[in-house]
């Protein structure tokens, strides 16, 4: 096996990517893609560039590790690993596709799927997923999702892990408070006050207000609400009164009840409020596991499950939450390249990766494991999941702006409300014009 260096930072983009990225307003580093290896015979090595969109210090072993068994199995394929941080990682991936730059392998969000279906920078994945034994262990909801969303139907990622918005707590502030758990919102607006605890600088939550922040106010509207994104006339709910009332309240607690720095904080920040001591709540998912049990004591934190509807109680959650190996259509070896998207998918590959990150496996051998059936995080998620009520809306991830209005419309109109700069009617009234427009631009070119 050919030894090689891991990188952890984005590899080159060419000079035309970094115009490309100036013009989206970041600073990008300049380097040099390497070169792939041409393999005219099948026992010759090949080199397969794989891109990780959510690189750092809790995921990167895990998938040198993953990259180091597959490597054993198959001596003539050599994945070269290039790990992007997550607040940059959709940037990278459309830099590189404008510049017809892309790796062999990506690791990317369902909500990416239809655009880069659309600017064909993905290969259709029907047939080897059809052909290979994973067809019968992967979840058929998660991949159903991921062929659903697209404008031709195909499949174009193949999902290794599943998410559920969810609260982690600290169960040990909360016990010492006497403060019960919150089962509804109500119950999670007051446990925010009373978690409060000036004397040891104690917030009761965590706001995300910086990169990502549009996932969160989102799954959090719609859990409260219980509605659909569209109603039976096609138009959106995003600025239905109920999400009005709700983001009003929510920011309501900014810099009173929750951290001033939340504004402009993202993932990183926002986790390690939580785990540093700062905060009692903070909304995420399962995929924060590992960064809270090297910080934490076992048994002063758990997952619970985000608050019910105050109507009818149900749990909500967005269906199509999940993450993807996709392969692209510059690749030179699209057969190696979908082996090494099956030994991801694989059994020992999936548990191993998912019991380290915290996630959901899609395989379903994955669930019999021991580590599944003891793990508190993975057993609340398929509480909420196998719960027959629970409800499942579903976003236009079809738009093929969708993600863009997340990062362009939202994540800002989220920083203009927690500042006092605009009302939370006038946010949610622009997010739904954005998501109206654009469904109107897709109707009028794909429904003729």
């Amino acid at each position: 096996m050919m030894k090689k260096k891991f990188s952890t930072t984005v590899l080159a983009l060419t000079m035309a990517t970094g115009m490309l990225l100036a013009g989206c307003g970041g600073k990008e580093e300049a380097a040099t893609k390497p070169t792939k290896k041409d393999a005219t015979k099948s026992d010759e090595p090949v080199t397969l560039q794989f891109w990780d969109e959510n690189a750092g210090p809790a995921r990167t072993p895990v998938w040198e590790e993953v990259i180091k068994r597959f490597e054993e199995k198959n001596p003539n394929i050599d994945i070269e690993y290039v790990g992007i941080p997550n607040s940059s990682a959709k940037s990278k991936y459309d830099a590189a596709i404008a510049a017809d730059d892309t790796p062999d392998i990506g690791s990317m969000q369902t909500t990416w799927l239809p655009e880069f279906s659309i600017r064909e920078a993905l290969l259709p994945l029907d047939s080897y997923f059809k052909k290979s034994e994973i067809s019968k262990k992967i979840n058929p909801s998660a991949t159903g999702v991921n062929k659903k969303i697209t404008q031709d139907g195909k499949l174009y990622g193949i999902p290794y892990a599943q998410n559920l918005d969810a609260l982690w707590i600290r169960t040990d502030w909360f016990e010492q408070a006497g403060v019960q758990e919150p089962k509804t919102w109500d119950e999670f607006f007051t446990v925010i006050e009373k978690m409060r605890d000036e004397a040891n600088n104690r917030y009761g939550f965590t706001i995300r207000g910086g990169a990502g922040a549009s996932f969160t106010i989102q799954r959090a509207m719609f859990a409260y609400s219980g509605l659909d994104f569209f109603d039976k006339n096609g138009k959106t709910n995003i600025n239905d009164p109920k999400h009005v009332e709700f983001v009003e309240k929510y920011f309501s607690y900014y810099d009173k009840l929750t951290p001033k720095s939340d504004i402009t904080n993202g993932y990183k920040e926002m986790i390690a409020g939580f785990d540093t001591g700062v905060v009692a709540m903070v909304h995420h998912n399962p995929g924060s596991y590992g960064e809270h049990k090297k910080a934490l004591p076992d048994g002063s934190y758990k997952l619970i499950p985000l608050p019910t509807t105050e109507k009818d109680g149900k749990y909500v959650a967005e269906g199509g939450n999940a993450v993807n190996l996709g392969i692209f259509k510059s690749t030179e070896h699209a057969d190696e390249a979908w082996k090494f998207v099956e030994f991801v998918n694989s059994e020992e590959a999936q548990s191993y990766w998912n019991q380290q990150t915290g996630q959901i496996p899609t395989n379903s051998d994955v669930l019999d494991d021991e580590w599944v059936q003891e793990a508190q995080h993975i057993k609340t998620a398929f509480e909420v999941y196998n719960d027959p009520d629970t409800k499942l809306y579903e976003p236009p991830f079809y738009l093929p702006d969708y993600r863009a209005i997340l990062d362009g419309v939202v994540d800002p109109g989220v920083q203009a409300v927690m500042s006092g700069k605009m009302s939370a009617k006038d946010f949610l009234d622009e997010w739904a014009k954005a998501i109206e427009d654009s469904k109107a631009k897709y109707d009028q070119t794909f429904k003729k």
